[in-house]
């Protein structure tokens, strides 16, 4: 796999991850795992994640220039 492949994949990746955590804070879909309901907060603390590693995925993809 060449590097223009593997970023936009991880950027792809990293984009759906933050676009479900949207969803979940949009819809009100609650999250649980093993018993514990995940907090609200959690999802605007990993939206963020995911937005800023698809962000950078897909600036390095336009920086190498290939």
């Amino acid at each position: 796999m060449n590097q223009k492949t593997f970023t936009v994949t991880v950027g792809v990746v990293f984009s759906l991850i933050a676009a479900l955590h949207a969803l979940r804070l949009l819809l009100k879909w609650e999250a649980v795992i093993g018993g514990w309901t995940v907090p609200p907060w959690l999802s605007w603390v990993a939206l963020a994640a995911a937005g800023y590693l698809a962000y950078t995925a897909f600036n390095v993809r336009k920086r190498s220039g290939r």
